[in-house]
């Protein structure tokens, strides 16, 4: 049954006109919703016929507050003020979705790699389904034809100002050091992915790091707990032939993926079949080509040293670039990974605090941009006789010191490879 005709009874303020406002105010016109009012600081004459004039007395008469999810709670009085009734994009999509089964994911890194290999897991094994959330296609613009499935990506957040979210399937794939500077403190960054189970019934399925099980959740949600079947998937992943997902950086997530699949009663034939189809994600650990027994790698998604860390501990005689704006609090402990690094190449605008990282542990070179530590690593590669060499770009940073965004980052990486790799021979 709609909830439609309930949600016209109440009123909203959308707040922030992002790509995830914009589809909330077109959820609300293509369902006849009237009131509501839109507010973002940066966007004066957008939406003009329905931006508020006087946004705290909006705030304080609205049933609901949709908020965008890149903007800081934090540090706004006048959203903390009025922090029940904030809510999200996802949670209007569970308000008049009730009987679809979903399946959200969540997780410091992985999130969006994870959701793509379900959502092919699923059509090569047709069953149909769409994927949005936080991977880029807002949640609110699934088509109501018939789908088996929903995957949603879900950012901490977005979780934390859940209070519908209600997923058949949950996922929490892994938790490290991140977005502090938004959530005030870890404990509020983990209090926030653990939102994802708060609602769960009997009869759904939490899927969790076995490390989490003991200390967080025995007793605490209803749903079932399932850790992934992580010795099953290794006998698995010989039979895969894809060099992509058989690498070691995708090996947690991986058994997560394999552990859902056997849930759907999915057989290992048709689950290997499926895998050696699949295609990575731009800018995750996407491997460009291999030329005289050098691997080059695009990471530049990874902002974060947490997320850097776990391609070095997946791949060996690295010649890594770093640099950028660097995450708040972030740790760089090179300790554990030293030892497949041959060389570190500095670039960005914040070169002093990597170079205090890096300094006295690994060999390193200040090149300042990609072009530079391109064609230094170039030269520098020759000098060393491995059968296999890596370059590697995992900035373990933010792009916004040089860049717009990881995207743009990474694609002007692959264009300087392109172009320099002749130097390579």
């Amino acid at each position: 049954m709609s909830e439609i005709p309930k949600l016209k009874e109440l009123s909203f303020l959308v707040y922030g006109l992002g790509l995830t406002g914009l589809s909330v105010v077109k959820f609300f016109k293509k369902n006849n919703i009237k009131n509501f009012k839109v507010w973002d600081d940066g966007q004066k004459k957008l939406l003009k016929n329905y931006r508020t004039t006087n946004l705290i007395n909006t705030l304080e008469q609205v049933d609901y507050v949709v908020l965008a999810p890149g903007i800081s709670f934090i540090k706004n009085k006048n959203l903390i003020k009025y922090k029940n009734k904030i809510i999200t994009d996802i949670d209007l999509f569970y308000l008049i979705n009730r009987n679809i089964k979903s399946i959200v994911i969540t997780g410091t890194n992985g999130k969006s790699t994870t959701c793509k290999i379900i959502e092919h897991l699923l059509k090569k094994n047709k069953l149909n389904c769409f994927l949005g959330g936080n991977i880029g296609t807002p949640i609110l613009d699934f088509n109501k034809s018939k789908k088996n499935y929903i995957i949603i990506e879900a950012s901490s957040f977005q979780l934390f100002h859940s209070k519908f979210i209600r997923p058949d399937f949950a996922f929490f794939l892994n938790f490290r050091n991140d977005h502090l500077d938004w959530h005030g403190s870890k404990s509020n960054y983990f209090k926030s992915k653990l939102k994802i189970f708060h609602l769960q019934s009997k009869k759904q399925f939490a899927f969790i790091n076995k490390k989490f099980k003991k200390n967080f959740f025995k007793n605490k949600f209803l749903s079932r707990l399932i850790t992934s079947k992580q010795r099953e998937y290794k006998k698995i992943k010989i039979k895969i032939d894809n060099d992509y997902l058989t690498s070691k950086i995708n090996d947690e997530n991986m058994s997560y993926v394999y552990t859902f699949a056997k849930l759907l009663k999915i057989s290992d034939k048709s689950f290997i079949s499926s895998m050696k189809s699949f295609k990575g994600l731009p800018h995750r650990f996407e491997i460009l080509y291999k030329k005289n027994n050098i691997t080059f790698i695009n990471d530049s998604k990874a902002t974060s040293f947490a997320a850097t860390e776990i391609a070095l501990s997946s791949i060996k005689n690295i010649y890594w670039i770093l640099g950028g704006l660097p995450k708040k609090n972030d740790k760089i402990n090179l300790t554990t990974y030293k030892k497949n690094i041959i060389k570190c190449y500095l670039i960005g605008k914040n070169i002093s605090f990597f170079e205090k990282k890096v300094k006295g542990k690994i060999n390193y070179s200040i090149t300042r941009n990609l072009k530079n530590s391109i064609v230094k690593i170039s030269k520098d590669i020759k000098l060393k006789k491995l059968s296999n060499k890596y370059l590697l770009f995992s900035p373990a940073a933010a792009s916004f010191d040089q860049f717009i965004n990881f995207e743009k980052r990474g694609e002007e990486f692959k264009r300087l490879c392109k172009t320099y790799a002749r130097k390579f021979i």
